[in-house]
């Protein structure tokens, strides 16, 4: 394998990495969900679904803000009912924040919109190409450099 591989690869997970790149998806994907959910309080609720209740400071690198960031936005999640702040169990201090039932149910929304739109832009893809890249995508992610 040449390093022209290794280029190309990179080139495209800088498209698909840039802020912008992400906020225009974020936007599509949150039209409709209500006021709280947009592409500023996506990244919040969807990384308290990947990882589960976290403090502000402890999601903060998962969403590339800072705390303050993370808990201006969740505010905004809480005032909506899709977010609530529980105590700590592991320091009485600290507070985590936890997806409601609601926020449930929005990411649910939320992820569906995310796999038809990958799906309406694979349409044109034979399934088998479709079903190889998804498999390789899967294992680069979790062999290749990121893990």
């Amino acid at each position: 394998m040449t390093n022209e591989v290794g280029q190309d690869i990179a080139d495209a997970l800088g498209i698909l990495l840039r802020r912008g790149t992400r906020a225009q998806l974020h936007k599509r994907l949150t039209e409709g969900m209500g006021e709280a959910v947009d592409e500023l309080t996506y990244p919040v609720l969807s990384a308290l679904a990947r990882t589960g209740p976290r403090s502000a400071a402890d999601l903060a690198p998962d969403v590339g803000l800072d705390r303050s960031g993370v808990t201006r936005r969740a505010s905004r999640l809480e005032a909506a009912g899709l977010v609530r702040r529980e105590q700590d169990p592991a320091d009485r201090r600290a507070h985590l924040l936890v997806l409601t039932e609601q926020g449930d149910r929005a990411v649910a929304e939320l992820r569906t919109r995310l796999a038809d739109h990958i799906l309406a832009s694979l349409s044109s893809w034979p399934p088998d190409e479709a079903e190889t890249f998804a498999r390789h995508l899967r294992r680069f992610a979790v062999e290749g450099p990121f893990g």
